[in-house]
């Protein structure tokens, strides 16, 4: 069995600790190794202790957590509890994991906590199949919203702000960011496969353990930190 995922919480808010510990305890595969109070005591765990995910709340005294992060050379995963919905793009901008408003609910955190499993490459044999009721995503075209088939999308690219969407050898470039595209398109199946890729498991072909080729001949490299989900695509299909 492999190590518990080594989990730091960061709240000046005393409740805030006892309510995520009594949510905590349904997740066994999480162990929490300290209780911060401010950013530069979790800062100082940082240095010392390898912490695998902060649940991290945004107003902290004199550092706020949207700062400390900015000052973290390799942060580790980080889910955002905070008060505040205002700082949700601020906060995917810095590449959180996910953004949870207090009060939070144990079943928001478990969707979170899949969310860690799923980046730390624990969820891979367990990829969601494809939603039947999820068969479109609407993206921002210039100024006009557009409706795509997902069968119909090869991948996913990120490109700089915007996104290009390949449907066969036709692409379309889409103002979006590829997490959020990743979040919408979960539920039917697309992997991340490289930082700058989400594909459609229906449109691969052949894969080995450095590259794919999907059904318009396009060939993708395979990230280091995206091989176990890469590994599942075929029995996606």
């Amino acid at each position: 069995m492999s190590r518990p995922l080594q989990l730091l919480i960061v709240d000046d808010e005393p409740l805030a600790h006892q309510v995520l510990l009594h949510h905590l305890a349904a997740h066994g595969d999480f162990a929490v190794v300290g209780h911060c109070y401010s950013a530069a005591e979790a800062m100082a765990v940082l240095a010392k202790q390898q912490v695998d995910l902060m649940l991290l709340d945004i107003q902290l005294p004199v550092l706020t957590g949207l700062h400390m992060l900015k000052l973290l050379a390799k942060p580790p995963q980080v889910v955002l509890v905070t008060a505040y919905a205002e700082f949700a793009l601020e906060g995917f901008a810095l590449d959180v994991t996910d953004y949870l408003l207090k009060p939070v609910s144990g079943e928001r955190l478990a969707q979170a906590l899949d969310k860690v499993r799923r980046r730390a490459g624990l969820l891979a044999a367990a990829m969601p199949a494809a939603d039947p009721e999820l068969q479109q995503i609407v993206l921002k075209v210039d100024r006009e919203l557009r409706r795509f088939d997902l069968e119909t999308i090869c991948c996913f690219e990120g490109y700089g702000n915007y996104v290009k969407v390949w449907q066969g050898e036709r692409m379309t470039l889409v103002s979006a960011t590829l997490k959020a595209i990743g979040e919408q398109t979960a539920s039917y199946g697309f992997v991340q496969v490289h930082k700058s890729f989400l594909v459609n498991p229906r449109q691969v072909q052949s894969l080995d353990s450095q590259n794919l080729r999907l059904s318009n001949q396009q060939q993708i490299r395979i990230g280091e930190a995206f091989k176990e989900q890469a590994r599942q695509l075929l029995t996606l299909r």
